[in-house]
C-alpha cells in the first residue's frame, strides 16, 4: 500500500500536521481495537486486526510522507518546523522496502496462527493420584506450583507446562527466521539487534555488558542456594523451589491481600500520590478466562491528540489475569493493577501535540514505558504499603514480624532479582544470531539458559511459556524491564533522599507527571536524567539487591515510621479518569456515579463469579 495517492496538495506545513496526526491517530485506533477484541478471547476479529496493522505499518514507512514533511520543513520555520521534526524522526525508524514488508506481511499471519493455538488448547494437567485429567488454565497452574503442598502435584503442573509450547515450536521457529530476514533487509545484523536499535537507541553490545556486569556481580547468590538445599532437600527441583521458599508464607499473606479489595488498593493510593489521568477514559478487563491473553499489558487505542488548538484526552485499555480463588492470585493481581495502571498514567498525561509522541511504539522506548509501570508495582510490594493498605478481615494490618521472618527467609534471593529477566534476554540473543536455528536449538538453549540463569535440579523449557517471545511487538522487548529495574532503583533512591517517603506522597506523581508530560520526546538515559539528575546506572539496583539482612529490616523500620507521621487519605477517591469495568463484552461496572460506586459493585459481582 502506498499513501501517495491519498495525499492532498498540502499548501502548508500546518495543513500536513493536521493530516498526519488525524491519519496516523485513526489507523492507530483501528488497529488497537481490533487487538484488544482478539486478545481478550475473540478471534473473529483477526483478520480485520491484521488488515489494520498492515495499514497502520503501510503510514509509518510510507517514503512519500516522509519526503513530504522534509520537503516542508526546508520551507518551515519555528514551531512549525520543530513540530515537522518530530514526524521526520518517526517515519525514518519506518523506512521499509517493499520486500520486507511482504515479509511483515507473512510474519502477522504466523503469530496469528500461533496465538489462535494457544488460546483455543485445552490445558491442564494429569492427576497424581488418579491419573485422570484435570483442566486447568496455564497462569493457574503455574500459580500452584508456588502455592499447592503436595509435591506431585506441583511436579503434575510442571510437566504440563513442559509439554504446552511443542504445539506451536516449528511455527515459532519459522517466525523467527522471518524475523531475522526482515531485519537483514533493514540492514541490521538480526532481529534482536534491529529491535534494540529502533527501540532504545542503544546496540546490542552495549545492552548486553550491563547485564553481564550485574550477573558477575550478584550469581554469587547461587551458591548460597545450593547451600540451603543441604537442610532442605528437593529445593532446587523447579517445581518445589518457588513453594519451598515462600509457600507457607503465601498462605499467611493471603487474608490481606484479597484480590476484591484490588480497586480500592489501586483508587487510594494512586489518588493519594496524586496521580492525574488527565480526563482519559480506562478500560479493565481483570480475570483470567480461557482463550484470553495470558499476560497483562496496557494499550492506548484512542491516543492524546489535539484539535483546534484543544487537547482531546486518550483512552487506555488494561488487563491482569487473576484468578481471585486461586492462593497467591491476590497479591500478583494487584501489583498488576498497579503495574498497568502506572503505564496507563504515562501516556494519558503527555501533553505532546504529535499523536507519534503519544504511544506506545517507537520513538517511545520500551525502558523508560516500563520504568512507569514497574515503579507502580513496587509501591505496592513495599513494606510500607503493606502495613499502611494491607488489611484482613478484621481490620488487622500486615504485620511487620511476618514481613520480617520472610525477609529472613528469602534474603538470599534478593542478590538474584534480575536473574528471571536476564534469563529471557540471553535466549532471545542466542535464538537471533543462530543462522541455522531448528527446533532442537530451540529447545537444548531453552535448557542452557535455564540452568545458568536459575541453577535448578532439573532442566526445563520454561521460557517457551513466556507469552512475549511470541509477538513482534514485545520479542526482543524483556531487556526493557531489566532496565527499567535499574530506572525504578533510581528513581526511589532520589525520591526517599529527596522527600523521606513515597507511599501517600502526592509531590510523588506531581514530579512524575512532570516527565510524563513529554511523551517521547527522550530516550529512557535522558528521561533518567531529567528525572533524577543523573544517567541511568546499575548502581542503585546492585546497592539495593545486595543490602544485607540488618540494614534492610532497618531501613523498612525507617521507611513505617516515616509514613506513620503522614495522615493516611479519607477523602473519596479522585483520578479524573472515566473508569468501567468489564469480563470480556460484559460491562460490570463503571464511576459514572462514583469510584467508590463502581469498586462496591465490582466487589459484588467477583463473589458471583
Amino acid at each position: 500500500m502506498n499513501m501517495k495517492s491519498l495525499l492532498p496538495r498540502f499548501t502548508s506545513g500546518q495543513q500536513l500536521l493536521e493530516f498526519l496526526n488525524t491519519k496516523y491517530a485513526a489507523l492507530h485506533k483501528k488497529y488497537e481495537d481490533a487487538f484488544w477484541i482478539s486478545h481478550m478471547g475473540d478471534h473473529s476479529v483477526d483478520e480485520a486486526m491484521n488488515k489494520a496493522q498492515v495499514a497502520r505499518d503501510a503510514f509509518r514507512s510510507d517514503g512519500s510522507l516522509l519526503t513530504e514533511v522534509e520537503s516542508h520543513m526546508k520551507k518551515g520555520s519555528g514551531k512549525t518546523k520543530a513540530r515537522l521534526a518530530h514526524w521526520k524522526r518517526f517515519f525514518s525508524l519506518y523506512q521499509t522496502p517493499a520486500e520486507a514488508k511482504a515479509v511483515k506481511a507473512e510474519i502477522n499471519a504466523l503469530e496469528s496462527k500461533m496465538m489462535q493455538i494457544r488460546s483455543k488448547r485445552i490445558e491442564g494437567y494429569a492427576n497424581p493420584v488418579t491419573g485422570a485429567f484435570t483442566e486447568a488454565f496455564e497462569n493457574k497452574m503455574r500459580a500452584m506450583m508456588r502455592t499447592h503442598p503436595d509435591e506431585a502435584t506441583r511436579k503434575a503442573c510442571f510437566d504440563s507446562l513442559e509439554k504446552i509450547p511443542l504445539d506451536t515450536i516449528d511455527l515459532y521457529v519459522q517466525v523467527i527466521g522471518l524475523r531475522n530476514q526482515y531485519a537483514r533487509i533493514l540492514g541490521y545484523k538480526d532481529f534482536y539487534d534491529y529491535k534494540i536499535q529502533i527501540d532504545e537507541g542503544m546496540t546490542k553490545k552495549q545492552l548486553f555488558s550491563i547485564f553481564e556486569d550485574i550477573y558477575k556481580k550478584t550469581k554469587y547468590a547461587f551458591k548460597d542456594v545450593r547451600n540451603l538445599e543441604r537442610t532442605k532437600p528437593g529445593l532446587r527441583k523447579p517445581w518445589n523451589f518457588g513453594y519451598m521458599m515462600t509457600g507457607d508464607f503465601a498462605k499467611e499473606e493471603e487474608p490481606y491481600f484479597k484480590f476484591d479489595q484490588v480497586l480500592s488498593y489501586w483508587g487510594r493510593s494512586f489518588a493519594a500520590l496524586g496521580v492525574d489521568f488527565k480526563g482519559g477514559k480506562l478500560t479493565l478487563d481483570l480475570l483470567d478466562r480461557k482463550g484470553k491473553w495470558n499476560n497483562g499489558f496496557c494499550h492506548w487505542p484512542d491516543l492524546v491528540q489535539y484539535k483546534n488548538g484543544k487537547r482531546i484526552p486518550g483512552s487506555t485499555n488494561f488487563t491482569s489475569t487473576a484468578i481471585p480463588t486461586q492462593l497467591g492470585s491476590g497479591i500478583q493481581g494487584i501489583d498488576t493493577v498497579f503495574h498497568e495502571g502506572g503505564h496507563a498514567a504515562h501516556l494519558l498525561n503527555t501533553v505532546q501535540k504529535e499523536v507519534c509522541l503519544n504511544t506506545e511504539y517507537p520513538p517511545s522506548t520500551v525502558s523508560w514505558a516500563e520504568t512507569q509501570s514497574m515503579f507502580m508495582d513496587s509501591i505496592s510490594g513495599s513494606i510500607e504499603w503493606k502495613v499502611r493498605y494491607a488489611k484482613n478481615a478484621a481490620g488487622q494490618a500486615y504485620p511487620f514480624e511476618l514481613f520480617e521472618r520472610k525477609a529472613k527467609a528469602v534474603h538470599l534471593l534478593r542478590p538474584l532479582g534480575m536473574m528471571g529477566i536476564m534469563f529471557v534476554v540471553f535466549f532471545e540473543k542466542e535464538i537471533y544470531e543462530r543462522k541455522d536455528l531448528s527446533k532442537e536449538f530451540v529447545l537444548d538453549t531453552a535448557k542452557k539458559v535455564y540452568k545458568k540463569y536459575f541453577d535448578r535440579s532439573e532442566e526445563s523449557t520454561y521460557i517457551l511459556n513466556v507469552p512475549h517471545i511470541y509477538s513482534w511487538e514485545s520479542s526482543a522487548y524483556y531487556h526493557g524491564y531489566g532496565l527499567a529495574e535499574l530506572g525504578v532503583s533510581q528513581w526511589r533512591s532520589y525520591f526517599y533522599k529527596k522527600h523521606g517517603y513515597i507511599v501517600d506522597n502526592p509531590r510523588i506523581g506531581k514530579e512524575m507527571s512532570r516527565v510524563w508530560k513529554l511523551g517521547s520526546l527522550h530516550t529512557s538515559n535522558e528521561f533518567m536524567k531529567l528525572a533524577t539528575g543523573k544517567p541511568l546506572s546499575p548502581e542503585a539496583f546492585i546497592e539495593s539487591a545486595t543490602k544485607p539482612l540488618d540494614e534492610l529490616l532497618a531501613s523498612a523500620q525507617k521507611k513505617i515510621a516515616r509514613l506513620n507521621k503522614v495522615p493516611q487519605n479519607k477523602k473519596l477517591v479522585r483520578l479524573n479518569a472515566r473508569i468501567t469495568m468489564v469480563d470480556g463484552k460484559k460491562k460490570i461496572a463503571d464511576n459514572s456515579k462514583s469510584f467508590e460506586d463502581m469498586d462496591r459493585k465490582y466487589r459484588a459481582w467477583l463473589k458471583t463469579k
